[in-house]
This record gives structure tokens, sequence and C-alpha cells, in this order.
């Protein structure tokens, strides 16, 4: 392995910097996909298709995320088995992974646009949007083999140590994406279907350039015909470190939806409002976020290796750069948020209610900080388990009922229902804290956590 994926010896702070900026421009690039549509939506289409788009995009981004979340089970295992020196696995581990995830693509395929109507329902999505929103679903559903191949693709560079190629794939991809939604959007007026068609088809495309960069890429171990065997323990593994990932994600990603559907009860601006303020929050929280994914890959690898110490260190550091830039991405958003819930709709009603939301948002900046680098810490240590009891924790323990309990307070505002994401965040960094003190009492006793 070379100097720049092996993350077990020489400086820490440096190398995991330069993991995670390609790690936070992918991150930032992909989010560019729903943002786009909708800003190009906004400005191309009326407060229907506005509210079609953002409740879509939130049910696509809900499941997109519960498929990356579970394939970090194969950044976690490739990792450990490189700290470990036994990158000769690594391609048992491609191969047994690709073919899981072949056989979960194609369940979702079939599966979401039979269910779109379902969950648009759930979603509560007001009756005016409500035909889109399921269109919206139907045709993003019908593309999610390329969502899962993408989604693989990085985990396994990044599980390697390379986080520039998924950089490069996804920058193609959004690329697509621009040019798509000003012909079919902006150019051809389809508003939600256009929006939803351009996703799918820069997702497919990035799929095959991804697959004609690896040829050309000089990988760390050998990927044969005889890796594409299913390996029944591999899977297992993948699983058994991914699952409760994704099983976390999926029910945090749900009680978004349910904050959502909330919402969506308080009409149409209300509606629009969440959905543009949820797209702002993605790229504020996008250095948090990427700070915590370097930090499985970085952690991975040094546990492996045995290296616990640099694994703590990293996460000092990690920490501290990221609570930095939470400071500065704070005082944007408190201030400025109509500004940023300008760039996605001309409807002032829109902005306004947004800028509220945001607000509370602009809170958990500073709180998320130490919250995604935990996470990723334990990630890398295998602790997943932890990870997924300390979000199901958060979401259904606090920010669920907290935002129930805003909703009903009158005059109803935004702000209240959206402050009760940093109420869940405090809690969850104090639970990670103790599972720090718990794991640092593991590693001193010489047993694995």
């Amino acid at each position: 392995m070379n100097r720049e994926t092996d993350f077990t010896k020489g400086k820490i702070l440096s190398p995991l910097l330069l993991f995670m900026i390609p790690v936070f421009f992918s991150m930032f690039v992909q989010s560019l996909y729903g943002a786009v549509d909708l800003l190009i939506v906004g400005k191309f289409a009326d407060s229907v298709h506005v509210s079609a788009v953002a409740t879509g995009s939130q049910i696509m981004f809900t499941l997109t995320n519960l498929v990356a979340s579970f394939s970090m089970g194969a950044t976690i295992l490739l990792g450990q088995k490189i700290g470990q020196g036994r990158g000769e696995e690594s391609g048992r581990i491609i191969g047994t992974g690709i073919l899981l995830f072949a056989a979960i693509a194609l369940v979702f395929t079939a599966a979401v646009p039979l269910l779109a109507v379902q969950a648009a329902r759930i979603m509560r999505a007001p009756e005016e949007a409500f035909g889109e929103t399921v269109a919206y679903i139907r045709i993003c559903g019908l593309g999610s083999v390329f969502i899962i191949a993408y989604n693989l693709i990085g985990s396994i560079f990044r599980g390697i140590g390379d986080s520039r190629t998924p950089l490069l794939t996804v920058l193609i991809a959004s690329g697509i994406n621009i040019v798509g939604d000003l012909a079919l959007v902006a150019g051809l007026r389809m508003g939600t279907k256009g929006a939803a068609l351009a996703t799918v088809f820069a997702q497919a495309l990035s799929v095959l350039f991804s697959f004609l960069i690896i040829r050309r890429k000089k990988l760390p171990f050998t990927v044969t015909r005889q890796s594409f065997r299913f390996d029944g323990a591999v899977a297992g593994r993948i699983t058994l470190l991914g699952l409760p990932i994704a099983l976390q994600d999926l029910l945090v990603g749900i009680s978004f939806l349910i904050i959502t559907a909330i919402v969506n009860n308080l009409g149409l601006t209300a509606s629009a409002a969440i959905g543009v303020a949820e797209k702002v929050c993605g790229f504020i929280m996008l250095v948090p976020s990427a700070f915590g994914q370097a930090m499985a890959a970085f952690v991975a690898q040094n546990y492996g290796a045995g290296e616990y110490g640099r694994a703590k260190k990293a996460l000092r550091y990690a920490v501290s750069v990221s609570f930095i830039l939470a400071v500065a991405m704070f005082a944007l958003t408190w201030f400025r948020g109509d500004l940023l819930c300008g760039i996605f709709s001309e409807d002032g009603a829109v902005i306004l209610a947004g800028a509220d939301y945001l607000r509370a948002y602009a809170v958990d900046c500073l709180l998320t900080c130490f919250l995604f680098c935990f996470i990723g810490f334990f990630n890398g240590l295998g602790m997943t388990r932890f990870v997924m009891i300390q979000g199901i924790a958060g979401a259904f323990c606090v920010r669920v009922p907290v935002s129930f309990l805003m909703a009903g307070l009158e005059p109803v505002s935004l702000f209240r229902i959206g402050l009760a994401t940093p109420c869940s965040t405090v809690v969850q960094i104090v639970l990670c804290a103790a599972a720090l003190a718990y794991a640092n009492r593991k590693m001193k006793d010489g047993s694995t956590v």
C-alpha cells in the first residue's frame, strides 16, 4: 500500500485533512443533485413543483443514505484488513460486496416505484403536489440500481484510503445532472418529472464512467473472476458492520420525515419552506459529515494495526478543525438564513419561513462537529451497534417528541420545531462521551471493543 493510502504511520493531521477534503467535495457535489433540482425547479416552476421535489427528494435521500450507510460495512472491513496487513483478502471482500449490493439494487428498483403512493401519503404531501411527488419518487426509484452502484464504488475506494476517485466520478455526474435539469426543467418545462429524469440519467452515466476509471486505475490488490463468488462469511461481516449503521440512518431519516410530515400539515408554504431549509442544511452540515466519513476510514486502518492512540489523536484533531469551521457556519446560518433560502426560492413567504427554521440548525452546527466525529470514530472501531443505539435514542426519544410538542404551541414557529434537532444532538453527545470512556478502558486492558 502506498503512503497516500496508509494512515497507520507518520503524521496524523495532514493525511487526515488530505483524505477529508476530497470526501467533503464529493459530499458537496453529491448534495448538488437534489439542490440543483430544487434550485432550477424553484426558478422555472411554481410552489407545487417545489413542494413535490422537496418531499420526494427527502424520501429518496433517506433511501440513498440507507444504502450508503450499509456500504460503510465494506469501508470498515477493507480498512481494518489493510491495517492488519491482510490486503490480499480485499479482492474477495469487493467481489462479495458487489454481488450483495446487486441483489439489494434489484429489490429497491422493484419496490420503490410500487410503494410511491404510500410513501407520499405517509409524508402527507400537500394535495396540490401529491401527483407530482409520486411521479418524482417513481422515476428516481427506477434508477435505484445506479444510486446503489455509485455508493458501493465510493465505499470501496474510501476503504483503501482513496477519496479522490469518488470525487472525480461525482463531479462528472453532477455536471450531467445540471445540464439535464436545464434542458428538461428550464428548457422543456417538465417540472418535477424533468428533475427526476435528469437525476437518474446522471447517476447512470456516473456509474459507467466509474467503471471506465476503475479499469485504468492500479489497485493495491488483485480482483479476479474468482473474487466474484459469494462468500457467506465476508457478506456476514459486511452486514454485521453495515446493518447497524444503515438501521440507525434509516430510523434517523424517518424521524426527519416525520418532522417534514408534521410541517406539511401547516400548509403549502411551510412544506416548501422546510424543503428549502433542508437543502441548505445539507450543505451547512457537510464539514462535520465529511470528517465523520474520513474518521471511519482513518480509524479503521489504525485500529486494525493496533494503533489506538493514533485513532484518538485523529479524533481530537478532527473535532478541533471542525469546530472552528462550525462557528463560521453558525454565524452565516443564524444571521443570513434568508440569503441562503433565497438561493432555492423566489417566494418571499417561503424564504422567511425557511430562514426561521434554519436558525435552529445554526445552533446544531456547533454541536454536530462533536457528534459526527464521534460517530466516525466508533464506526472505525467497529462499534456500529452503539452508533445505531445512540442515533435511535436521539431520534425517537428526543427529536420526534420535541417536534410534536413544539408544533402544538401557538403561535406555531418553525424555529421552535427545528430546536428538536439540537436537543437530540446534545443527548447523543453525552452517550458518545460515555462510550469513549468505555472504549478507553477496554483498550487499556488490552482487549478489543
